[in-house]
């Protein structure tokens, strides 16, 4: 049985090496047989703003809407984006903010400070790129955007993140390190598609 996989690519822009490492990962996964969705983030188009917090729902846009339908169908996902100030585009954390919601990622329990995380069984590879090297990020931040992703975001609701992947430094890199990179990422994506 094929594996359900969406490809989510959280840059702005409609091309960028965020793309072309989301294109390298859907050819391997593709190249095992995988059914694949895939959302690019120029594409969405929705109010970033969560307003009222968890007091008053907004109604999500068809975008963010398709966005959610895509997460409950996939078993596994791969984000792909670019750290912009030690984390994630704006866009991106205002889809994340606008669907990652109580009683849909996850359940808060009444008496006591612990929750259900709604979207246990899934998991994840999350791929990063970036200006910062990671022995930088590594020592000077000790890694705050992995554990925040890793733990704060996905595994917060029970995705599992399988793979993590920091490329830098993505300003100066050459032509045969990006093709490196290219490579890395479709065998990791072949991989997942192997699930």
């Amino acid at each position: 049985m094929a594996a359900k996989l969406f490809i989510w690519v959280g840059h702005p822009n409609e091309t960028s090496l965020s793309h072309g490492l989301a294109d390298a990962y859907q050819r391997g996964a593709e190249s095992q047989g995988s059914e694949i969705r895939r959302i690019n983030l120029h594409d969405m188009s929705f109010d970033l703003d969560l307003t009222h917090g968890y007091k008053q729902r907004k109604e999500h846009e068809p975008s963010l809407r398709a966005f959610l339908e895509t997460i409950e169908w996939a078993e596994h996902m791969a984000w792909f984006h670019p750290l912009w100030w030690g984390g994630m585009p704006a866009k991106m954390q205002g889809a994340i903010d606008r669907s990652f919601l109580p009683g849909i990622a996850f359940a808060y329990h009444d008496n006591d400070p612990w929750w259900d995380k709604l979207w246990e069984g899934r998991t994840a590879d999350v791929v990063v790129n970036a200006d910062t090297p990671g022995l930088f990020l590594k020592f000077m931040y000790g890694n705050a955007h992995k554990h925040r992703i890793t733990k704060q975001v996905l595994g917060f609701t029970g995705i599992k993140v399988t793979n993590y992947n920091h490329f830098a430094a993505a300003k100066t890199a050459s032509e045969s390190k990006i093709k490196d990179w290219m490579e890395k990422v479709y065998k990791i994506g072949a991989e997942a598609g192997r699930r």
